[in-house]
């Protein structure tokens, strides 16, 4: 029989070794990762427990009476071993449901895992938020290329590519992120948005997790052409984000450097994801954005957010 309790930091590294050893955990669910802007969110993650062996933990924090999982990652939801198996989650759920309603919980938005950020098979959760009547409330669509299967850059890419080489252009691993992070701020400062990650949180989360936060760069005779942060979480390489000047978009400086990227260094890895292409909740789709990742072979993966009434 599992039991729930509340996390406190002094569980830190039972939960970091949890994630490790997880079916659907990674970077994103370490307290070292979810904790550098705990300032901005009230906790109310939990363990999961079995005879006093963590088997599960559950990043979350509330806010106004409703819990999210967890509302400064992109998903979490239910981090679990293979200790728990189809009966003993829909247990732990319960168990969860009772633990947040004496806590004055009315509801819980779940952001699942998304199955190429899994490990081994990690469903049990959404047949268990099934049978307690959740709904999907959201879903975003993302761009994931299976590299070890037969996949396709167009026509276009590969042109791009053989244009980018013939003009100088070099890669390398980016050693610190200001440069990018004020070319990233000017690209998205013309859409009216800015990044999620100020410069001092990029140096520190690259300095807790230095092989696992790279940044690569496409650079001209010094300058800055293009970057992309990747967090590496083992079967998967994920573009945390991408930048490209305007003389790099005219050279196609972040094509070489994807390319590199995709083929090269993360070509034995069993996914390459670009991230969501979709804005205000799910309902709007970024079309020249969602294209631009189709190019290189990327295809549809969803990332769904349930509400669970309690």
């Amino acid at each position: 029989m599992c039991s729930v309790r509340p996390y406190t930091p002094a569980d830190v590294n039972t939960w970091d070794a949890l994630v490790g050893r997880s079916r659907n955990g990674n970077l994103l669910h370490r307290r070292g990762y979810m904790d550098y802007h705990a300032d901005r969110f009230v906790d109310q993650s939990l363990i999961v427990e079995r005879h006093g062996e963590a088997v599960a933990v559950f990043p979350a924090n509330i806010r106004d009476n409703v819990v999210t999982s967890h509302g400064g990652l992109s998903y979490a939801g239910l981090v679990t071993t293979h200790a728990l198996r189809a009966e003993s989650t829909l247990a732990v759920f319960g168990q969860i449901a009772s633990h947040y309603r004496a806590l004055g919980v009315e509801r819980v938005i779940y952001k699942a895992v998304p199955h190429v950020f899994h490990a081994y098979p990690a469903e049990e959760d959404l047949y268990a938020l099934h049978r307690l009547g959740a709904q999907l409330k959201r879903r975003d669509v993302s761009s994931v290329i299976a590299l070890q299967e037969a996949f396709h850059f167009t026509p276009g890419r590969r042109r791009a590519v053989n244009k980018a080489g013939k003009a100088g252009i070099r890669v390398q691993v980016g050693t610190d992120p200001a440069d990018f992070h004020a070319l990233l701020t000017e690209v998205l400062h013309k859409h009216d948005t800015r990044p999620t990650h100020s410069l001092a949180e990029l140096r520190l989360l690259q300095a807790r997790f230095p092989q696992q936060i790279v940044l690569h760069e496409a650079r001209r005779e010094g300058t800055l052409l293009a970057g992309v942060l990747v967090y590496d979480l083992g079967q998967v390489a994920h573009t945390q984000y991408m930048a490209v000047s305007e003389e790099g978009r005219h050279l196609g400086a972040l094509t070489l450097l994807l390319a590199e990227l995709i083929g090269g260094l993360y070509a034995g890895r069993t996914y390459f994801s670009f991230g969501i292409s979709t804005e205000k909740e799910g309902q709007v789709l970024n079309g020249g954005l969602v294209t631009q990742k189709e190019y290189f072979g990327a295809r549809a993966v969803v990332h769904d957010f349930y509400e669970w009434p309690l």
